[in-house]
């Protein structure tokens, strides 16, 4: 049962871990406020759900923690990726190149 705890945490770590690169990579590299947010904010929650799992798979924290954390990152995460987003609308930060942006005023429905 040990080396399947190992095993499991090890490889969350590997999957953690990339996700959290991927997010900063795109962090990075993406060229406005709002495709950055995508990147952060999907792909960095679950980068960090997996470093959580892989916590509670290697060390006696508890999965209820463990567990109750994960739902917590999981319901804060895109809530606060939204907060952000709507924010820097507000305050006129444009999307660059958009195919298509809803929330334009001079379009009238």
């Amino acid at each position: 049962m040990e080396t399947i705890l190992q095993l499991l945490a090890l490889t969350a770590v590997i999957a953690g871990t990339f996700f959290s690169v991927v997010g900063m990579l795109g962090f990075v590299r993406l060229p406005d406020v709002y495709t950055r947010l995508h990147a952060t904010g999907k792909v960095g929650v679950f980068g960090v759900v997996l470093l959580l799992v892989a916590a509670a798979a290697w060390t006696p924290l508890g999965w209820g923690r463990a567990i109750l954390l994960i739902i917590l990152l999981m319901v804060a995460g895109p809530v606060t990726s939204h907060a952000l987003a709507s924010a820097a609308f507000r305050i006129g930060l444009h999307m660059k190149q958009p195919v298509r942006d809803d929330l334009r005023p001079d379009k009238a429905p």
